[in-house]
């Protein structure tokens, strides 16, 4: 297999230990690349529904490839999310090509990039709230389950699939996330603290964009998820690429040699967050 090239690779969201999961795609995907760098930008073990009752062959492939990439010289950050929370007590571990951070700031392309899973800016994570969240997950896993069954019978009567799932979400996200709001709020904190890129990933919602105001612009990414979207940010030849894997079809592109080095500011990282959390208060 002809692998493709990619510099550096963002995604987040495949929420592990949970019927949600496309395990076996991400794990498919892992397969036809070769990166420097990847970030798995939260919620890659959903802490929140996790059982010992449910973690199938599938999701410990997943795990194995992740170290399969880190074996093959890649340097793999895990930044924490709400569902994998648990980690974050553990958030300034670092064991070779491994890192596990709540955020991060990188420089490729001569651009300043902040990485984090995003929801930090969600009110529905926090205090009483973050309890609904826990009982909607896990109905909207229920949901998944149900929408598979659903698609099975639609593929065999109609030969085409239905996302409930989508639709549920996509309401729930205007509903109570407010997509618009949450965007523009990550924005502007980006231009004030004078970056040029913002990578987030949290609301299932694959983006890019740019976002202005009056002190000036960023571009906005989300890597989206891999349980309904199942898409990754991938940058090469001096930009970011939102690809999205389609089942058994990955379409596989020449090497691409990458042109720019992407250097790890480790040392900003917790000055960034910390001025953050200063301002908010």
């Amino acid at each position: 297999m002809i692998k493709r090239q990619v510099e550096i690779v963002v995604l987040s969201d495949l929420h592990l230990g949970t019927y949600a999961s496309r395990a076996k795609e991400f794990t498919a995907y892992l397969k036809t690349i070769e990166t420097k760098l990847l970030i798995l930008n939260g919620d890659i073990i959903d802490g929140w529904q996790f059982s010992k009752k449910y973690f199938p062959s599938t999701h410990f492939a997943a795990i194995k490839e992740i170290f399969n990439q880190i074996d093959k010289g890649t340097r793999v950050v895990y930044i924490t999310g709400n569902h994998d929370e648990a980690l974050r007590k553990y958030s300034t571990l670092e064991l070779g090509n491994f890192m596990l951070t709540d955020k991060i700031v990188i420089e490729v392309g001569g651009k300043k990039v902040w990485i984090f899973h995003g929801d930090v800016f969600d009110c529905t994570t926090v205090d009483l709230a973050k309890f609904w969240g826990k009982l909607g997950s896990n109905g909207y896993s229920l949901l998944l389950g149900f929408n598979r069954l659903v698609n099975f019978v639609s593929q065999l009567l109609i030969k085409e699939k239905l996302s409930l799932s989508k639709i549920i979400m996509s309401r729930y996200n205007r509903r109570f996330v407010k997509i618009d709001e949450y965007e523009q709020k990550i924005a502007e904190i980006a231009i004030e603290k004078k970056f040029d890129i913002v990578i987030c990933g949290h609301i299932h919602q694959p983006q890019k964009r740019i976002i202005k105001n009056k002190d000036g612009e960023v571009c906005y990414l989300n890597s989206g998820d891999w349980v309904d979207h199942m898409t990754a940010l991938e940058y090469y030849e001096d930009d970011w690429h939102l690809f999205t894997y389609q089942y058994q079809s990955v379409e596989i592109e020449k090497p691409r040699n990458p042109t720019s080095p992407s250097n790890v500011l480790a040392s900003e990282v917790y000055f960034q967050f910390n001025a953050l959390i200063k301002n908010k208060r």
